[in-house]
């Protein structure tokens, strides 16, 4: 999926002067206040397993957070989209999928038979409710903040968090859900359970992957306006029919029985069902990425001004591993306050070249930011935000870290007993 890049949008956004932001702030409203009534009801039952569920769902929902918002690192989404993005995603989109879903099992078993339903109801009709109704978060996004959706990986990044709030929301009343179907009373342990399957297990390839594919169909749609609107069109709904057929294959009875015995089984049917829509979301950001990467990248480098940002600096700021990697090499000569001036003049020199993309008045002000973090990093002794790991370093470290995520998923599933 190619794309444009246009100029990023206004810094400074007033949601409350756009009609639209009133409709999506009733619905919002109205979806909180049903998620309301559903825990009430849960904290009357279970109070004990309804806050471990919201506190283990809830951490879970920081680094995933995180994650998603450093994505598009060199023009950040603003905080107040972000929020939208996820309380519709937590509120919205729930609300109409609880009721919805149930309702489209329910047809298939009149028009098919208890059986289809019994084995498809649930792949059929989950992933048709809900995935529309999140894309249609980040299509109010557009209609709030158009000017804020300027190339796909923004599409994206809306997208995923969308994903994100429906994830959490629909985790907890999952985790409810089986602290009921154990008949135990109150206890954590069906909570814990769903956290390590639903949540740890199956989180990385859930609804935020789900979301994030479908966010780019429509970043791709609102950022052509050269293509033609069939052809953008055709691209968004291929984006949004590849959200639901990863959907439906992960919640497809294929597989159901495992391919064998023990935590290695169910760990490759796990990787079966989630590669595929992962890999293609991971190529689809990386494209994106470098793309953005070198449309701001050049603009900075028509500045020839080496206070502002030097020629390997510019080389850095276009690649996230590069720019972890200077991060790093800057803890290691001269500490961990360079570390976060580096971060810092990182980011302001990502602001510069959104603010130069638009040829703002507010040029002059970011670039006194980008000198005063340099002026800050040459006291400490570190002048230049470069790596300087050796790629054997980083290569280590991946691999640790890889190896480290790989035990600590056998170990869940051995716990889990494999099933």
């Amino acid at each position: 999926m190619s794309e444009a890049v246009r100029p990023g949008g206004a810094r400074a956004i007033t949601l409350a002067r756009n009609p639209a932001f009133w409709v999506v702030f009733v619905l919002i409203t109205a979806g909180a206040l049903r998620i309301a009534q559903i825990g009430v009801r849960f904290f009357g039952a279970y109070p004990v397993a309804t806050l471990t569920a919201i506190g283990l769902f809830a951490l879970l929902a920081v680094p995933f957070w995180l994650f998603v918002s450093e994505l598009d690192f060199l023009e950040q989404e603003p905080p107040s989209l972000r929020v939208v993005a996820f309380a519709w995603g937590g509120l919205v989109a729930t609300t109409v999928s609880i009721p919805g879903s149930t309702a489209l099992e329910n047809l298939i078993a009149k028009l098919g038979s208890p059986h289809l339903a019994a084995d498809w109801g649930a792949a059929l009709a989950g992933p048709t409710v809900e995935e529309i109704a999140k894309t249609l978060g980040v299509v109010a996004i557009v209609l709030i903040a158009r000017a804020q959706v300027n190339s796909v990986l923004d599409g994206v990044v809306y997208g995923a968090l969308v994903g994100l709030g429906f994830q959490i929301v629909e985790d907890v009343v999952f985790a409810i859900g089986a602290v009921a179907l154990a008949g135990q009373g109150d206890q954590i342990q069906p909570v814990v359970t769903t956290f390590l399957v639903r949540g740890f297990l199956a989180g990385v390839w859930s609804h935020t992957l789900f979301g994030a594919l479908a966010g780019a169909g429509i970043g791709y749609l609102v950022v052509n306006p050269d293509r033609t609107r069939r052809h953008r069109l055709t691209m968004a709904g291929l984006a949004l029919f590849g959200a639901w057929a990863s959907h439906v294959l992960w919640n497809s009875p294929l597989f159901r029985d495992g391919l064998g015995n023990g935590a290695l089984a169910l760990l490759a049917v796990l990787v079966f069902k989630g590669l595929p829509p992962l890999l293609l979301i991971l190529w689809l950001v990386r494209r994106a990425h470098d793309r953005e990467a070198a449309y701001y990248v050049a603009k900075l480098a028509t500045l020839r001004d080496p206070a502002l940002i030097t020629d390997n600096e510019l080389r850095v700021l276009g690649s996230g591993s590069r720019r972890a990697a200077a991060r790093r090499h800057a803890a290691a000569r001269a500490g961990y306050r360079a570390r976060a001036t580096v971060r810092r003049l990182q980011r302001a020199q990502a602001r510069l070249a959104v603010d130069l993309s638009r040829a703002s008045t507010e040029v002059p002000e970011t670039a006194a930011e980008v000198l005063a973090h340099r002026a800050r990093l040459e006291s400490l002794g570190h002048p230049e935000a470069v790596e300087g790991v050796p790629f054997w370093r980083h290569t280590a470290s991946t691999v640790g870290t890889a190896a480290l995520a790989i035990a600590v998923v056998w170990v869940a599933l051995s716990a889990l007993g494999g099933g």
